[in-house]
């Protein structure tokens, strides 16, 4: 479990394809702190640390993780948000946040507005995810409050501490992230469905 509060950016250093599987390791300054079995979020996945050596560790995203989430479009160079799982007892500083990728958005806009940013994002509504005002949306990891919500999309206002300190200061149009909705949220819409 994870609270979508984003400790560090982590930088791609290799990417290896074995079958459908794809080995991605990733130089952090969290790395000497990290163990093999761990779970740690990446862009709001939740994958295991396979293997360590000095500063890069490695972590294994299956072929339905690739399909489902912008993992598959990471290259040499780029940047990760990472989170490690939450301690029990610790503050829940974000919300609530499983590490599972619902599916993923493009960002349609973004616009500075007197000291922050305002990101939009589509995503294919078919799946039945819903965004409510002032409720709780993790985009790349990354626990934000949904400002403006709709059928297929939505907008997040983001604070520079935010923008310099995530991927969001890489977003542009076009850019694919991760999301996951609110798991109470989807809970009440599975059960609204079931009595239909």
């Amino acid at each position: 479990m994870f609270t979508g509060i984003i400790e560090t950016l982590g930088t791609v250093k290799k990417l290896e394809n074995e079958g459908g599987n794809l080995h991605i390791s990733i130089d952090s300054n969290i790395t000497s702190e990290l163990k093999i079995d761990q779970s740690v979020a990446h862009n709001g996945v939740c994958l295991t640390v396979v293997s360590i050596e000095g500063d890069v560790y490695t972590v294994t995203a299956i072929e339905e993780t690739l399909e489902k989430t912008n993992l598959g479009n990471l290259t040499n160079g780029h940047l990760v948000n990472l989170e490690r799982a939450m301690v029990l007892g610790a503050r829940l500083d974000g919300h609530i946040v499983q590490g599972h990728v619902d599916q993923t958005a493009i960002c349609v806009s973004n616009e500075e507005k007197d000291g922050s940013w305002i990101f939009s994002f589509e995503y294919d509504s078919k799946l039945n995810n819903v965004t409510i005002e002032k409720g709780s949306i993790t985009i790349d990891g990354v626990s934000l409050t949904v400002v403006d919500s709709k059928k297929n999309g939505f907008s997040v206002a983001i604070i520079p501490y935010t923008y310099e300190h995530t991927g969001f200061h890489s977003y542009t149009i076009g850019t694919k992230v991760n999301l996951e909705f609110d798991v109470i949220g989807k809970y009440v819409s599975r059960l609204l469905a079931l009595r239909d």
